[in-house]
């Protein structure tokens, strides 16, 4: 689960998304993630846990990879992703 309702940890539930768009990945509130790459929907799917600003990340295949929360934006490996606003 992402305990995202923990004093201290950071929010990130939503979509977040690459500068050109390619890479989307979402963060939902029950843990779960599923990141789109390009036309390839559902290209990574698994489960996250949030401690403070960090993020780890367990691929349902197994694979594992982190990231952080800098000043609203998130770095994921080698990725650069920034919230998506809700349109309203």
């Amino acid at each position: 689960m992402a305990d995202a309702g923990r004093d201290g940890d950071a929010d990130v539930v939503g979509m977040w998304v690459t500068a050109d768009g390619h890479i989307r990945q979402e963060l939902r509130a029950d843990g779960r993630y599923d990141e789109a790459r390009g036309d390839r929907r559902s290209a990574y799917t698994g489960r996250y846990t949030v401690t403070g600003s960090h993020i780890d990340y367990v691929d349902d295949t197994g694979f594992t990879a982190t990231g952080d929360i800098r000043d609203g934006v998130l770095h994921h490996e080698h990725l650069v992703l920034y919230r998506e606003e809700k349109q309203s």
